[in-house]
């Protein structure tokens, strides 16, 4: 990623004027929460600006699949917590006894701290770039923030939050006493909690502060305030951990066109700012067999009936009159195909025989690069990955005569209606939950939807068979990964995989490729 050339001189910054106030020294971490309201100022290297950084966007990557999913809280932690223990570990001070420095090298609790406060602050330098990041970055790390602060220990989670001096007023016993038949009815306590509830206290805060308790109707509300149970002080600890973040995300969006950075920094940020992104579904690596034969490009009209309807949209495209597909479309297809098992050879042969409207000699010229260049055969030989439902997302939004993209997303309601009876869907049920999944803008949910409804049949075998609930369980996030359980479905131990070499390993999810 970093090129090893000398690089450019950057002009020299006066410290003094930038830096005045601030104390360049090595910081302590007493606790293992932390609301990071603190830059951190001392030097680290180039390869753990990376490396930290890269191992807290997977953590925050895998959190926003699982969000995507729509898991609980207890799956959510569940699936979080072993790649926390390897990625980002944080010991609590209780679960290390000697704390002192060993050999001249700081505590490891020490160690383990300061990479989640630097690799914090450089994925909120990347993530501020843009209103669309910094929500995601913010949704993430508040997620983040309630499983350490859920699993933390009781005492010294008591003393993180009281070294964060919130403007908190607690109520007097007087006040408690003259108001303790609205305190308790306001929370909702019952008969045989009444007693635990009024002794453990009550904070008095602006009302704004805690809307998901108001709306939860678990506050008493007077006077602009709101009367907040200690049972509840979660709920302050995170709204307050939200809107600093917020608002240090906003401030930090606004400096960044100021900033003097090295530039070996900026190609690190921008590339961790379009990593943000869903697992990779590793199909590429693959050949795969289907009803007992190998992948070919004669077949792939058969298998169409097994994709998801964006693939669907972009093959019919490319069967129509005009025998061709723009360059998004052409990338977005090509290495789905390509993530199904499609080895370079027959690619050209599918793309050739596509392009029927031109002559050989300008499929050379034109496509023929492009398609092994897909393949890591070519230019830079990166092994590029189908893209992810999560990536089509994020890619630019079709033009006119383009037909890439997410389709529910992009095409008119009605028009997706039409689209879904093609895919044999016309219950009016689930036309309707389609519809309010795409207008709530949950569109891996309506395309979920869709394939639990024209797999209804093959599900429920599954679960008689003892394999499977009857749902999915799963909210879908691949189009590759529709294709093999839609095929798995409908024909059943017909599907094997062989590993074989890739051509390079070494390469990433850019999807800048040249397919003109």
């Amino acid at each position: 990623m970093f090129r090893q050339e000398p690089v450019k001189r950057v002009r020299a910054i006066d410290a003094k004027k930038h830096w005045s106030g601030v104390d360049f020294k090595q910081l302590s971490y007493p606790y293992r929460l932390n609301f990071y309201n603190t830059p951190p100022t001392t030097e680290i290297t180039l390869d753990e600006f990376e490396q930290w950084a890269i191992d807290r966007l997977r953590i925050l990557g895998e959190i926003e699949s699982c969000l995507y999913r729509n898991m609980t809280s207890v799956e959510l932690n569940s699936a979080i917590g072993p790649l926390l223990k390897k990625l980002l570990p944080l010991a609590a001070n209780s679960a290390l006894g000697d704390s002192k420095p060993q050999d001249g090298k700081p505590p490891k609790n020490q160690e383990q701290r300061r990479k989640d406060h630097y690799s914090h602050y450089i994925l909120r330098l990347a993530f501020s770039r843009s209103e669309d990041l910094r929500k995601r970055f913010l949704a993430a790390e508040t997620i983040l923030f309630k499983l350490r602060y859920s699993s933390d220990d009781r005492q010294e989670r008591q003393a993180f939050i009281a070294s964060l001096g919130f403007d908190w007023e607690f109520l007097s016993a007087e006040e408690k006493a003259a108001m303790r038949e609205d305190l308790l009815a306001g929370v909702g306590a019952k008969s045989n909690e009444a007693d635990a509830v009024f002794t453990a206290g009550f904070f008095k805060v602006d009302w704004e502060r805690v809307c998901d308790l108001v709306d939860q109707r678990k506050v008493l509300l007077r006077g602009g305030k709101a009367y907040v149970p200690e049972s509840q002080q979660f709920s302050l600890v995170i709204a307050e951990f939200t809107a600093r973040l917020e608002k240090a995300l906003e401030l930090t969006a606004r400096a960044l066109p100021r900033l003097d950075e090295d530039d070996r920094l900026i190609p690190v940020l921008e590339h961790l700012s379009r990593g943000f992104t869903a697992p990779e579904y590793n199909t590429s690596m693959t050949a795969t067999t289907l009803n007992g034969a190998s992948l070919t490009a004669a077949v792939i009209d058969d298998l169409v009936q097994y994709f998801p309807m964006c693939m669907r949209q972009l093959h019919t495209t490319l069967r129509g009159r005009e025998k061709k597909l723009l360059h998004n479309g052409r990338l977005q297809y090509g290495l789905f195909l390509k993530g199904i098992g499609l080895s370079v050879d027959e690619a050209l042969i599918f793309w050739r025989k596509s392009f029927s409207l031109m002559d050989d000699d300008e499929f050379q010229k034109k496509y023929r690069y492009n398609v092994r260049h897909a393949y890591g055969l070519e230019g830079t030989r990166r092994n590029y990955k189908p893209m992810s439902c999560q990536q089509i997302l994020m890619d630019r939004r079709p033009a006119a005569g383009q037909v890439h993209g997410c389709p529910y997303r992009e095409i008119a309601i009605d028009n997706l209606v039409v689209a879904l009876g093609t895919m044999g869907v016309s219950d009016r049920d689930v036309i309707r939950h389609v519809r309010e999944d795409v207008e709530a803008k949950k569109f891996h949910v309506a395309c979920s939807r869709v394939f639990e409804h024209t797999h209804a049949k093959e599900l429920k075998r599954e679960k008689d068979a003892g394999g499977m609930s009857a749902g999915l369980t799963e909210n879908i996030i691949h189009p590759n990964e529709y294709f093999t359980r839609s095929f798995g479905l409908k024909n059943p131990g017909s599907v094997e995989s062989t590993t074989v070499a890739a051509p390079d390993a070494s390469g990433g999810n850019e999807q800048s490729m040249e397919m003109d």
